[in-house]
């Protein structure tokens, strides 16, 4: 039996198509584990400058998505000088799967006045290649609220 030109045509493009999606750049787990330290080592703003493409997109829980490395890196400054210390725990939980990855964080941001916010997420992350070019976290927003030291 033969399938009608339309259908056939429809078959060799799936066919084609499917070792490209595949075949897409991955990050490696050595090119991850870069990423985690150099933001357990602090400097997040130069993290996401180091490991983001140009047109790399972050969202926090449901909120639109801040775009454009620029953006994102003058944003981490902000947040960065806006707090007296920030604490970034080493994730217990990293999942690398092809070109997507979970990294499940804990950071411990402290203002000058001594208020703490605790956040515990998980950052989903695209990768295209060796950097990411989609985010998004996932985190409960009253948990993570500033709350006075104990």
């Amino acid at each position: 039996m033969t399938r009608p030109p339309l259908a056939a045509a429809a078959a060799r493009r799936r066919t084609l198509a499917e070792p490209a999606r595949y075949a897409r750049a991955m990050p490696t787990r050595e090119r991850v584990q870069q990423l985690i330290e150099a933001v357990v080592t602090g400097d997040h703003a130069e993290a996401i400058a180091q490991f983001y493409t140009d047109d790399a997109t972050m969202q926090e829980n449901a909120s639109e998505p801040r775009r454009g490395l620029a953006q994102l890196v003058a944003r981490e400054r902000k947040v960065t000088e806006a707090v007296a210390k920030i604490v970034s725990h080493r994730p217990d939980t990293v999942v690398v799967d092809g070109d997507h990855v979970a990294i499940h964080w804990r950071f411990e941001f402290t203002r000058g006045d001594g208020q703490v916010r605790i956040v515990d997420e998980v950052a989903l992350q695209l990768w295209r290649g060796d950097k990411i070019c989609r985010e998004r976290f996932f985190y409960d927003s009253p948990a993570a609220a500033w709350r006075d030291p104990p």
